[in-house]
């Protein structure tokens, strides 16, 4: 195995893998270190049935099932498909996903350490690739957090609502999903997390405050948690934190939902088609009390 890094902000090429094939615990744990390094991992020219997906992915924690059970691969509701495609008259999978800045699963009580995603149609247009995806350093962007905030923003919380990011998606020209169903909501309440995590694999500081979820400080007042949120959303999106990446067809992408927050570029048409599979790997591995989010260190 070959990790190459890219040299930016973020990203490393992993090369000399079969990702059909178990890897040994050795493997793991190289690649779990990497992630926390740096953020986006690559492995190219991957061929891999839904099933061998699956058991790449669950190896690095329990994986994530939808309570709304759309957009799920036959047989296996671990695996999401993220696609315009239409069959039959009807869509392959969920086709707007992710178009806004956010962290997956920062709604949850047990947040969500990695995005595994497959992609095996990757949308064109004159020999470019189409439906990059972006992400921000936000361990990087702590670091440039002056000082004096960082101290007033110490052990302070911030709200987290899924329908935050759901209905502002419903709210775009064009996009198809249906509203949350009351049993949708019940299941996914808002959460509160601490602003500023400690990432379980490199022991930094993180901004855990993300535009699609974060709603609130919870110990300021409203006026104040909309001012500093304000400026904390302002400062992720400076061009020095971000690294964009490329799809190529049959590669695989991982990252780091800790570290990192991301945004799914929409500049392919309904003709240009794009076709990816999704397993959310969950913290298990790292957070023993739900609750706290306390790390267990790797």
């Amino acid at each position: 195995m070959k990790i190459t890094s890219t040299q930016k902000i973020l990203g490393a090429q992993v090369e000399g893998l079969d990702l059909s094939l178990a890897l040994s615990e050795a493997q793991v744990a190289s690649l779990i270190t990497a992630l926390g390094t740096h953020g986006v991992l690559e492995f190219t020219n991957q061929t891999l049935t839904t099933a061998q997906l699956k058991a790449f992915s669950e190896r690095f924690g329990e994986l994530y099932v939808s309570p709304g059970g759309r957009a799920q691969a036959e047989g296996f509701p671990e695996v999401m498909i993220l696609s315009n495609m239409v069959q039959d008259g009807k869509p392959l999978g969920i086709g707007d996903a992710g178009q806004s800045w956010h962290t997956d699963m920062s709604y949850s009580n047990m947040i969500a350490f990695a995005n595994v995603l497959h992609g095996t149609v990757i949308p064109q247009r004159d020999g470019k690739p189409l439906g990059a995806t972006q992400f921000r350093n936000t361990q990087a962007v702590y670091n440039d957090i002056p000082q004096e905030l960082k101290e007033r923003l110490a052990n302070k919380t911030i709200t987290h609502d899924f329908n935050k990011f759901w209905d502002m998606m419903r709210s775009r020209p064009g996009s198809v999903r249906p509203a949350l169903s009351d049993e949708e909501k019940r299941k996914r309440p808002p959460v509160d997390h601490p602003i500023f995590l400690t990432h379980p694999i490199t022991r930094q500081k993180v901004l855990y405050a993300n535009p699609g979820y974060a709603m609130k400080i919870n110990e300021l007042s409203q006026q104040e948690s909309d001012e500093i949120l304000e400026y904390l959303f302002a400062l992720q999106m400076q061009d020095k934190y971000l690294y964009t990446y490329h799809w190529e067809k049959d590669s695989l992408l991982m990252w780091d939902n800790i570290g990192t927050m991301h945004n799914a570029v929409a500049d392919y048409g309904p003709d240009e088609h794009r076709y990816i599979r999704r397993c959310q790997v969950m913290a298990t591995h790292f957070y023993g009390d739900q609750g706290t989010l306390a790390p267990i260190f790797f």
